[in-house]
């Protein structure tokens, strides 16, 4: 494990160990504080997160940072975001699971630095690759489970809300849970 956030980042940068890394404009590390108490993390940078280096900054982000703030929470300041993969997939595909591999220790030793209470998976993609490969977004999202002392909640990624409005309702809930859950540990 790499000690340093910035050694860390440097290397993610630099990264060709798969096929995604021919086709990105810019490798989408992470933002926020990396002290934070809650991570966030999603599939992967969609065509907006290629071009500006950052997740979640189309629609999807915006509605992520208004359900943010319905909670008092700020990718500013308390959070921070990152993604299964740093790159791109070609026409927001999937990642392919040759590509979470190729990237999992990034996330493995980012998650490692910031030492998060609660992990909040955005979307089916990461929910199933961190909390249970079969774990079933619409029936279990805002649920809490436990794994290696972290708390973990699936919940709707936010394209899917946009594409689904019946979805919003039950990811603001969600936030809700999480914010209740925070307060419950003096986070």
């Amino acid at each position: 494990m790499i000690e340093n956030f910035e050694e860390l980042k440097a290397q993610v940068l630099e990264c060709q160990a798969c096929k995604l890394c021919q086709t990105r404009t810019n490798v989408v590390f992470g933002v926020g504080n990396p002290h934070a108490d809650v991570m966030f993390i999603g599939e992967g940078p969609g065509e907006n997160e290629d071009l500006q280096g950052e997740p979640f900054v189309g629609r999807g982000g915006q509605l992520l940072d208004k359900m943010l703030q319905h909670i008092n929470l700020s990718r500013q300041e308390n959070i921070y975001i990152a993604n299964m993969v740093k790159c791109r997939p070609p026409k927001n595909r999937d990642p392919e699971k040759e590509e979470v591999n190729a990237c999992i220790g990034y996330l493995r030793n980012q998650v490692y630095l910031i030492r998060p209470k609660i992990i909040v998976c955005l979307g089916r993609v990461a929910a199933c690759s961190l909390i249970d490969s079969n774990f079933k977004v619409t029936k279990q999202h805002g649920e809490f489970f436990e794994k290696n002392g972290v708390l973990m909640m699936g919940t709707f990624h936010p394209a899917s809300m946009l594409r689904n409005p019946m979805q919003k309702p039950l990811g603001l809930d969600d936030f809700v849970k999480l914010r209740e859950k925070m307060d419950s540990l003096g986070l």
